[in-house]
């Protein structure tokens, strides 16, 4: 029974969730650290991914790497919500970044 079960679709699933849960710190250390500036390295990041996902022939590794740089690409959307979730108060400030509005 096993060798007709197939769990490419399985695998896939769990790395994208723990890829998802992944870039969830990555946004909210990268906006207390650095703010919205990196944005571009997330862009970057995104596009190579991307890119690379299609010359990958294994269909696990590209779906990976394919949802590894779209989580990277929306981080860019997310990146600017965390500094507004900031700036309401939901977040904590980096009290050593002066770049937050008055």
């Amino acid at each position: 029974m096993m060798e007709h079960l197939y769990f490419t679709g399985i695998i896939i699933a769990v790395c994208t969730f723990l890829t998802i849960g992944l870039w969830h710190p990555i946004v909210i250390k990268t906006e207390y650290h650095c703010g919205t500036r990196p944005w571009i390295v997330y862009l970057i990041i995104g596009i190579v991914c991307m890119i690379a996902a299609l010359f990958i022939e294994n269909a696990i590794l590209s779906s990976v790497v394919g949802v590894f740089g779209a989580s990277a690409l929306w981080g860019i959307g997310e990146l600017f919500e965390q500094k507004k979730r900031v700036e309401r108060g939901w977040f904590p400030k980096n009290p050593k970044r002066k770049d937050y509005k008055a």
